[in-house]
């Protein structure tokens, strides 16, 4: 048996695919029960949400340098790369609840990849 806990905003999004995410551990006949909890102040929500923005801003980091480096590789190796910076990008995104400035960096450096892999070649 495995206990687990996870802190995520609560909103729309993560509600539904908790109990989602719960019909699914019943139905496979474990338990499962989701709690709706509250820090006790506003700095320790801040704390929460700083710790969650670092984290995702720390692997959209290591996005950029691999962007960035990916463009002195072969075509081939810059479009495998370029796939899978996409797929890790969405993986981030998924878990993003607090965008740290590192997305926007992130995403502009996927994005010019994808214009030197996808350039015509003359």
């Amino acid at each position: 048996m495995l206990d687990g806990l996870a802190a995520l905003p609560f909103d729309g999004r993560t509600r539904e695919q908790l109990e989602w995410l719960a019909d699914e551990v019943v139905e496979a006949g474990g338990e499962a029960t989701i709690w709706v909890g509250e820090l006790a102040s506003r700095a320790q929500e801040r704390e929460l949400a700083a710790r969650m923005a670092d984290a995702v801003a720390a692997d959209y980091r290591r996005l950029l340098a691999e962007a960035e480096s990916a463009r002195e590789n072969s075509p081939g190796a810059r479009r495998r790369t370029l796939g899978r910076l996409r797929r890790e990008l969405r993986r981030i995104r998924a878990r993003d609840y607090f965008p740290p400035p590192e997305r926007e960096r992130a995403q502009q450096a996927i994005g010019d990849l994808a214009s030197v892999v996808e350039e015509p070649v003359a």
